[in-house]
């Protein structure tokens, strides 16, 4: 009889780690469940959320007699996930904690204590995801420091993990796995990889996991659940008022409590309009939120982005990028979006540019800009800079003798 093999499952106390916990039980591993508390939080009764899914982790893990751990990262996620996320709302950003939480705290902290602590021969999470190793391959993997230069010897023979989407392109979250580190991703099993949403269910049920399966799935970020995002940033950034400006006219529509309250293409809130208007820029020196009457007004769309120093998953570009400094992809900057087409220029230090042959509403410094090539996720990169709106060059258009006007107000130095 071969070794058995010890996997630490990383529990929610939700549907989705419970039935991974079970499929990993089935397929005769030695499974351990550990629930990572991140966040201190309350529900509109007083109740603390997170206690209520650490029992109920707990109790998956009792009905499937697994040996169960909590971790506070309290902590941690504060000073590498929440206090990046101020800093970044406090220039005019819109950043995605989701992404880091899970560069962080569940591929970084949660994953060495599962091996260090643990004694664990992989982790598993119920990520809805796939890699490109078997089973097996992920038991044999050694532990392969990061490059140190910009990109990895050439001469290195090694092959790489790959990441690729889930069966379940709905449910599809390699979107949010896109800053994981590829020696966390070598030593990590998705037991959903090949299900639906629908058919985990299923399971869950046949299991009598009643407990979870009647939980309302989480959505949105996960520290503020159902309350107002303005109340929730104002607790913990000083007001900062300034005027809603509109972006045709230069007209003062209304005051706002402080740029990092608003996101572009959101709707603003502004009294005394009946008319709906939209955020399509912010000038973070002068306090002014621009506005557009539209929603898909000229002013939020752009073809052009630059990302900081891109992460590629398999720790180096594409072949193909590389030879000719160009690549076809597709590429998205919000999980819920269509892939699009694009063309990716690689710039020397390590950053891109990604074209779109069609603009895109909204798009936004401080998110993610996620490459894909076929099914695979090929890496992240934070937007840092936008092109041009069409409305600033239809104005350059119109206006032969003016100048094209900046409308990048709210970055423009690159992130360093």
């Amino acid at each position: 009889m071969g070794v058995i093999r010890h996997v630490v499952c990383a529990m929610s106390g939700g549907v989705d780690s419970s039935v991974s916990a079970l499929l990993l039980k089935r397929m005769g591993y030695h499974v351990t469940g550990v629930f990572m508390k991140n966040w201190d939080s309350h529900d509109e009764k007083g109740v603390c959320s997170s206690e209520r899914d650490c029992e109920d982790a707990y109790k998956v893990c009792k009905m499937l007699d697994m040996p169960f751990h909590q971790v506070s990262y309290i902590k941690e996620y504060w000073h590498e996930v929440f206090s990046n996320l101020l800093r970044e709302y406090e220039k005019g950003r819109t950043p995605n904690p989701d992404i880091m939480c899970n560069k962080h705290i569940k591929f970084k902290h949660f994953y060495q204590y599962a091996v260090n602590t643990l004694g664990a021969d992989a982790i598993a999470t119920g990520h809805y995801a796939r890699t490109s190793q078997e089973d097996e391959e992920v038991f044999q993997q050694k532990h392969v420091p990061p490059p140190r230069t910009l990109f990895r010897d050439r001469f290195e023979i090694r092959k790489p993990a790959r990441l690729y989407q889930g069966a379940d392109r709905v449910k599809d979250q390699t979107f949010f796995l896109s800053q994981i580190s590829q020696d966390a991703l070598r030593h990590t099993l998705f037991p959903l990889a090949g299900l639906t949403k629908d058919f985990v269910k299923k399971i869950a049920a046949e299991a009598s996991f009643q407990h979870v399966l009647k939980k309302k799935e989480s959505m949105g970020i996960c520290f503020i659940g159902e309350r107002d995002f303005e109340n929730f940033i104002l607790e913990y950034l000083e007001p900062k008022p300034g005027n809603f400006v509109s972006i045709e006219d230069g007209k003062i529509m209304g005051q706002h409590k402080g740029w990092f309250t608003l996101t572009l293409g959101q709707r603003a809130r502004i009294g005394g309009k009946e008319d709906p208007w939209f955020v399509v820029d912010k000038d973070i020196t002068t306090g002014d939120v621009f506005v557009g009457p539209t929603t898909n007004h000229p002013a939020l769309l752009r073809d052009t982005l630059q990302t900081d120093r891109f992460h590629w998953i398999a720790e180096e570009p594409p072949v193909e990028l590389v030879h000719t400094q160009m690549m076809e992809c597709h590429f998205r900057f919000n999980n819920r979006m269509p892939l699009t087409p694009c063309t990716v220029t690689l710039n020397l230090d390590g950053s891109v540019w990604v074209m779109m042959k069609e603009p895109l509403r909204a798009m936004t410094p401080g998110q993610f800009a996620v490459l894909y090539k076929g099914d695979e996720c090929l890496g992240s990169g934070k937007i840092i800079r936008l092109g041009p709106t069409k409305f600033t060059l239809q104005k350059g258009q119109n206006c032969t003798n003016c100048h094209p006007e900046d409308t990048n107000h709210q970055h423009p130095e690159p992130v360093r």
